[in-house]
């Protein structure tokens, strides 16, 4: 069994391609027992960061998010902490 990577890059899709690529990361996360996790989607338009923060905000297994650190990769990755 491949270990679970708590980062998920989302930088070549589109909202449509990257929201169920979330959803399943987070599924994934969860049942891995990961605290927290980290999405990459870079700053561009801001359309992909927008929709996945949005869709993040009402998923039921994330808890909170916060935007990156600067050495995290500041606006363009959301750290999102899991629900216990």
């Amino acid at each position: 069994m491949k270990a679970f990577v708590p980062e998920l890059d989302l930088h070549k899709y589109t909202v449509d391609d990257a929201l169920p690529k979330v959803d399943q990361f987070l599924y994934e996360a969860y049942t891995a027992r990961q605290r927290s996790v980290r999405i990459i989607h870079g700053k561009g338009s801001g359309t992909l960061q927008r929709a996945v923060r949005s869709s993040l905000a009402r998923h039921h297994l994330v808890k909170s998010l916060r935007w990156g650190e600067q050495d995290e990769g500041g606006a363009g990755v959301t750290v999102v902490y899991l629900a216990d």
